[in-house]
């Protein structure tokens, strides 16, 4: 039972997060299979000065052994 949990900076609408979700789960199925029904999808919104200091320390730099595909920046 995938499950995405995506970041992003806000300022995105609630039909972008809704396409962005759908692609995501497509893009899954593709690769991975199962059903629709066996997805999930949370986005979270984070204001610029919350990924300097939370997200890209923490989620990012901080699980690299978990990072499948690096940031092309640094902060």
């Amino acid at each position: 039972m995938p499950h995405f949990e995506i970041k992003l900076l806000e300022g995105k609408t609630e039909e972008e997060k809704k396409q962005l979700s759908s692609a995501v789960i497509e893009a899954a199925q593709k690769v991975i299979g199962y059903g629709n029904a066996s997805y999930s999808v949370t986005i979270e919104d984070f204001t610029r000065e919350e990924w300097k200091n939370e997200v890209y320390p923490n989620a990012i730099i901080g699980r690299k052994e978990l990072l499948y595909k690096a940031p092309g920046y640094k902060m």
